[in-house]
């Protein structure tokens, strides 16, 4: 593996995926961009840069290693934003919706793909991604299935758009709704597929709505480490029928990882200053991440084959959402 460093391909990928990281950092810094996230934005830059093809095609085996590699130690150091004391100080409820939500969105979501002819992987993908934390859990989840690039791409922009689409939904329900600071919040964060999204419709119901928002998104996120293992476990089984030769259960490693980095980060020695720096790094690698994954999209693949997986995504997200406001009505 660390023969590759070696290799100037991979230092052009570096580098150029390097600069789209903190590139689509910058950008979400402006108003209505931040609605789309770092990440994505990245992952656009990405996209745009494969009008250079002598720069993508000279390091494709860089770009290879970056969006596979790059993406898990991203991951890893994304565990230290998740704070165990504060999700168990938050109650039972909260994890407890967070389980229920996660569990009927990849459902609802992954029927609605199934019923309008999407395959599988891809139906996977964008359950799992609607349901835990948008762009990350894609990217979590896509190595479980092995999954197709243009799949993985198709994926995230499923899970930006519809979170981008109900975070509006949810800013302007906010006068309409009869609920307070913490409802509204609990509404956000069990609902909202980004942890941008959650922290900008948190935003504008007030801090208590924010507080809540958060505490509830970052229970959600909690499950992606059982729900890749989940995933792997299905996959090999499928893979297993198909082939008829006995697989290793693909366990993801990384996850464990994300777990044991969330576990330092609440009960280490850490000051919240260098957690904040650990987490502003994880966002780096994952954007490094995204943008080369976006360096290999195939724009005929979605174009023809985005439609359906839209409107499913659109139809579970609607009934998350009624899901979301009715047990943070009913129980918070």
């Amino acid at each position: 593996m660390f023969a590759i460093f070696r290799k100037r391909s991979f230092w052009i990928a570096f580098a150029s995926t390097l600069v789209c990281s903190l590139l689509g950092k910058y950008l979400s810094g402006f108003p209505g961009l931040n609605l789309i996230g770092a990440l994505v934005i990245a992952l656009l830059i990405g996209m745009l840069c494969q009008i250079s093809q002598p720069l993508i095609y000279s390091s494709t085996e860089g770009i290879g290693f970056i969006s596979n590699k790059f993406l898990r130690f991203g991951i890893i150091l994304l565990g230290f934003r998740l704070n165990l004391v504060t999700l168990a100080h938050s109650g039972i409820k909260t994890i407890l919706l967070a389980f229920v939500a996660v569990s009927f969105t990849i459902a609802v979501v992954y029927f609605f793909c199934r019923l309008l002819k999407v395959d599988k992987e891809l139906s996977f993908l964008a359950s799992f991604g609607c349901a835990i934390c948008g762009a990350a859990a894609v990217m979590g989840i896509s190595p479980q299935v092995k999954a197709d690039k243009d799949n993985s791409v198709l994926a995230v922009a499923v899970v930006c758009i519809m979170g981008t689409v109900f975070t509006l939904v949810e800013v302007a329900l906010l006068k309409v709704l009869p609920f307070d600071g913490v409802q509204f919040g609990i509404m956000n964060g069990a609902s909202l597929h980004e942890i941008a999204h959650a922290v900008a419709a948190g935003e504008a119901g007030g801090a208590v709505a924010l507080d809540n928002a958060i505490i509830m998104k970052l229970s959600r996120v909690l499950l992606l480490a059982p729900a890749a293992l989940i995933v792997g476990a299905i996959y090999q089984k499928r893979h297993q029928k198909t082939t008829d030769e006995k697989q290793k259960l693909p366990i993801p490693w990384f996850m464990l990882g994300f777990l044991l980095t969330s576990a330092f980060g609440s009960f280490g020695p850490l000051s919240q200053g260098v957690i904040d720096q650990l987490v502003a790094l994880a966002y780096i690698f994952l954007g490094m991440a995204m943008a080369a994954l976006g360096m290999s999209v195939n724009f005929k693949v979605i174009i023809a084959r985005g439609r359906n997986v839209f409107i499913a995504s659109f139809l579970g997200s609607v009934c998350l959402l009624l899901l979301a406001a009715t047990s943070a009505y009913l129980f918070f």
